[in-house]
């Protein structure tokens, strides 16, 4: 039985924006319904709205998803700066585009990938299927929504993990760091030569970082540095790799691509970033990138190819920051 199956017997048995707290008991009195309780167990992430999008369901994989806990959400729009959800091009969805709201208007069920905003602040690409709930008349009264993460970020740490006895994951971001960016360009020198397989790497560093660390200390600069890093690889397609070159830069590999694949490619990444965030106190904290990317050229060494890319970082900066130079 799929999850939305679950949820629409519940919604048939109980009207859930009217259903008192504890009014359902279990068989074994301890307290919650059957149908809550296998709800809170679903590894999917499942909350509820009603028709003014308030949230008033949220299971705990919607808190570990998005690591908002339910306290911080209940009685909440779901588009009060919480999910935030946007596409691959980018485009904020709540006002336009959200398909909870398209289905509380038509009462159609509705699947979409999008990448909604976690607590820490990057972006998590999550399968969404959005799902009328009626009341007895037929009318609808609310919608709910069941969310799981597709990250291939999962199965990449597990790798990683796995190489952390040779000193390959950045202990700070989680993702591979110098030794393992130097190591993957190695393995895509040899495809090419021998498979004529080409790549093209991106060289990506934060704008003002300095100002972030002078501003509000070194441990916030951290969290900004894991932000962007999994922004980052949240952007990238399931052969690509990002690393942390050192510092606040970063290096994104990408096999398989042209000039124009690779532009296309950089600029999401770029755009994730620039559409991450996490709140501290009463301000929000988000920065942009500089980035540069080059396509390995025939007969190209490795070492040139890096020094195009920072070259055309470089240029990035000098534009103006927050774009991406390619050649």
């Amino acid at each position: 039985m799929s999850c939305l199956d679950l949820f629409g017997i519940y919604s048939s048995m109980e009207n859930l924006h009217h259903i008192p707290k504890g009014s359902a008991k279990s068989d074994n009195g301890g307290g919650l319904a059957l149908s809550d309780m296998l709800l809170e167990n679903l590894f999917d992430g499942v909350y509820y709205v009603d028709r003014d999008r308030t949230i008033t369901y949220w299971n705990k994989s919607a808190e570990r998803i998005t690591g908002f806990d339910r306290s911080e959400v209940l009685g909440s729009s779901c588009s009060h700066g919480i999910l935030r959800h946007i596409n691959d091009m980018g485009t904020e969805l709540c006002d336009h585009g959200c398909p909870l709201k398209k289905t509380l208007q038509d009462g159609r069920t509705r699947e979409i990938e999008v990448f909604l905003h976690h607590k820490d602040g990057h972006r998590v690409p999550v399968a969404v299927r959005a799902a009328p709930v009626f009341d007895d008349q037929g009318g609808v009264v609310g919608a709910v929504e069941v969310f799981n993460d597709i990250s291939r970020r999962k199965n990449v740490l597990k790798e990683l993990q796995q190489l952390r006895q040779e000193v390959y994951l950045d202990e700070l971001t989680q993702i591979g760091n110098r030794k393992f960016a130097n190591l993957t360009l190695d393995a895509r020198m040899v495809e090419q030569k021998e498979h004529k397989v080409n790549f093209g790497v991106v060289f990506c560093d934060i704008d003002h970082f300095k100002r972030v660390n002078d501003t509000y200390g070194h441990d916030i600069g951290d969290r900004v540095l894991s932000m962007v890093a999994r922004s980052l690889e949240g952007s990238l397609r399931e052969m690509d790799v990002a690393c942390r070159w050192g510092g606040e830069e970063f290096l994104l590999i990408i096999p398989n691509t042209d000039l124009e694949g690779l532009g296309t490619i950089a600029e999401r990444a770029r755009m994730f970033v620039e559409r991450s965030w996490f709140d501290l106190e009463e301000q929000r904290i988000n920065v942009t990138i500089s980035m540069g990317g080059a396509v390995l050229g025939a007969g190209e060494t490795m070492d040139f190819l890096i020094r195009r890319a920072d070259e055309n970082m470089y240029a990035s900066k000098q534009g103006g920051r927050n774009r991406v130079t390619l050649s």
